[in-house]
């Protein structure tokens, strides 16, 4: 049926991108068919799927952390790609309504923003004073080209804390000052990786050449940060809502980015034996990064304890010729104890030889440990158990699209959810033997999200991918542990870049 929908052009542009003929047939069939939703059996909570982790045990993982750092082996990476235009949502809307009492308090509050004084210098360029104009032209200088430009920057270059008239940082140095605290090897060599879309990936290497410099002296370090895009192979088809392929005004197909889902390729691309995962914008000033470092160390040093573990059962279960019981039920504990793994109830009935080769191909996997702070009603997803095919349960970070909230059941488990993803996720990316996983193996490609967009005024149907720590880590072994909500500070909103977490 796909197949009448696309003609000669459409087969030549996709190939250019690295799409071919069978990704657009499926892509059509998955924006069709809608993906189906997660069975939550319940959300996780303290001491049933999230871990509490006391002192000494996390003084140990956090030194345990350091050590792997000290070794090299520790990348951080940080997906930079999206444009700031939702964080000014509000300013845009402000600019069209004719609120004079909002308007007021936007030029109220305009001198304690971090990047009043980049608009003072913009404005002065031309001779312009922001003391003295009127909201129309002040917002425009805001948020346009012709002046800082902030609706279309990426969030990863606009200024977030203003430290002193001299020490006013963006979101991607306060990632750099981060960074030297925890990952520095024995040469003080910090690895970083920054995902930015196409159009902004020049301004970004530009900026990080202009600011890096400047980390390194005051901190001690050296960064190597390399910057990669999404991948044009990873974009996505757009529909109509008829399902037709959309297309525009050249008769062109329409692609869009596939969401965050896309950057499991350049995650896959990465050389590294441990990735820390952090959104650009969960930054805090400098006085409260020793906690949130600490915790970080925590996470590291957690997985480095488990995978240790789990690399020795895997060469013991490699080594056996003939499987032992005593084996067998010590790594059937250790995977149920350390990762929740539950086998289904078809496992009681398999022998010795088939019990090992299960666990073993339930042990050798990626392995991600993710701090989870308590819900506060922040928008976002969260960590549950999720029913699986086979009649166990696995435990998943779920986003609310994920779920048939019409369905009673459903909307109680997720109503009921105590905690809260951060996006602060340590990742073990290679094996026992010291190769790097094939990550594509381990997603769950059917954990898709069709959602409805428009472009330039008419409605269509989107495909984004399997989300990055969704259906993209969904056979991940995974561990949740509870971390304080200091740790959490992003900035989905300006108005966030005002409250306490971010005032130096």
């Amino acid at each position: 049926m796909a197949e009448m929908f696309f003609n000669d052009n459409d087969r030549v542009d996709s190939a250019s991108m690295g799409v071919t003929k069978a990704d657009l047939e499926d892509q059509m069939d998955r924006l069709s068919r809608g993906p189906r939703p997660l069975a939550l059996n319940r959300p996780c909570t303290r001491g049933d799927g999230i871990e509490d982790i006391d002192e000494v045990t996390a003084a140990g993982f956090a030194a345990l952390c350091d050590e792997a750092a000290a070794q090299g082996l520790v990348t951080k990476f940080v997906p930079a790609s999206g444009a700031a235009t939702r964080m000014f949502a509000n300013w845009f809307r402000l600019k069209d309504v004719n609120d004079a009492v909002e308007r007021r308090k936007f030029l109220d509050d305009l001198p304690r923003y971090p990047f009043y004084s980049a608009l003072i210098k913009a404005m002065k360029k031309n001779g312009l004073s922001a003391t003295d104009l009127e909201f129309g032209m002040t917002i425009e200088y805001l948020l346009t080209k012709r002046g800082l430009n902030l609706g279309a920057s990426p969030k990863a270059l606009i200024d977030f804390h203003r430290y002193s008239d001299e020490d006013i940082r963006t979101a991607l140095e306060e990632q750099l000052a981060e960074a030297a605290m925890h990952i520095a090897d024995e040469a003080g060599i910090c690895r970083m990786h920054f995902t930015f879309s196409p159009e902004h990936r020049r301004d970004a290497a530009r900026h990080i050449g202009l600011v890096r410099g400047v980390h390194e002296e005051i901190r001690g370090v050296e960064f190597d940060v390399s910057v990669t895009p999404q991948h044009p192979s990873t974009n996505t088809l757009a529909a109509t809502l008829n399902g037709e392929p959309f297309r525009d005004n050249e008769g062109r197909l329409l692609f869009r980015p596939g969401g965050h889902g896309a950057l499991l390729k350049n995650l896959n691309e990465l050389e590294s034996d441990i990735v820390f995962i952090k959104n650009i914008d969960n930054v805090v000033p400098d006085r409260l990064k020793p906690d949130v470092v600490y915790y970080k160390k925590v996470l590291g040093g957690c997985l480095l304890h488990l995978q240790r573990k789990a690399f020795d059962y895997l060469r013991r279960l490699e080594a056996l010729a003939i499987p032992d019981d005593e084996t067998i039920d010590e790594v059937e504990s250790f995977c149920r104890e350390s990762f929740c793994l539950h086998p289904p109830a078809s496992y009681r009935h398999l022998g010795a030889a088939e019990k090992a080769e299960f666990l073993f191909r339930s042990l050798n996997r990626p392995i991600r440990v993710c701090g989870m702070v308590k819900n506060e009603g922040e928008p976002g997803g969260g960590p549950f158990w999720v029913n699986e095919g086979d009649g166990s349960a696995t435990l998943q970070i779920v986003e609310k699209n994920q779920v048939d909230i019409t369905v009673k059941e459903q909307a109680s488990a997720w109503n009921s959810s105590t905690h809260f993803n951060p996006v602060d996720i340590a990742c073990g990316l290679k094996d026992y033997r010291g190769k790097s996983f094939d990550l594509y193996r381990f997603r769950d490609s059917e954990a898709f999200m069709v959602t409805e967009k428009s472009y330039r005024g008419q409605l269509l149907k989107a495909l984004e991918l399997p989300g990055l720590w969704n259906g993209s880590m969904a056979r991940w072994n995974t561990v949740f542990v509870e971390v304080p909500l200091v740790t959490f500070a992003p900035v989905k909103t300006v108005k966030d870049l005002l409250r306490p977490e971010h005032r130096p």
